[in-house]
């Protein structure tokens, strides 16, 4: 083989690989971003794209949890599930059919606390 066939070789072997080395970067992506502000983003969020210097995480419970925040207008991941007072006193688990629905709520970490707190179970 001649020299400059050598050089086609080699380029075409790394021109092949290239696609794999993109695609195995995107890949390694992390769940979730906290920028050098402090602020946690996931995929969902606009800037999860446009943030470059980060720490990754697995997922937002974990970087709020190493003192990151939530974006404005996004809700922190609760470390467990959380339980909704609604203005009218009824206390509301994930369970509940009306919890996506409850958006007016004082919050609980679980149903007995919520009752405590003079709340009652839905019917």
């Amino acid at each position: 083989m001649t020299p400059r066939c050598i050089r086609i070789g080699f380029f075409t072997v790394l021109l092949a690989g290239m696609p794999l080395l993109w695609a195995a970067d995107k890949a390694a992506e992390p769940a979730v971003k906290k920028s050098d502000n402090g602020i946690c983003h996931d995929k969902s969020s606009p800037s999860f794209a446009n943030t470059k210097k980060f720490t990754a995480f697995n997922s937002m419970d974990e970087c709020v949890k190493s003192g990151g925040k939530a974006p404005a207008g996004q809700a922190a991941a609760a470390a467990a599930p959380i339980v909704k007072k609604s203005d009218s006193g009824i206390c509301h688990d994930s369970k509940s059919p009306s919890y996506e629905r409850t958006k007016k709520f004082t919050e609980f970490k679980t149903v007995d606390e919520c009752l405590k707190s003079g709340g009652k179970l839905p019917k």
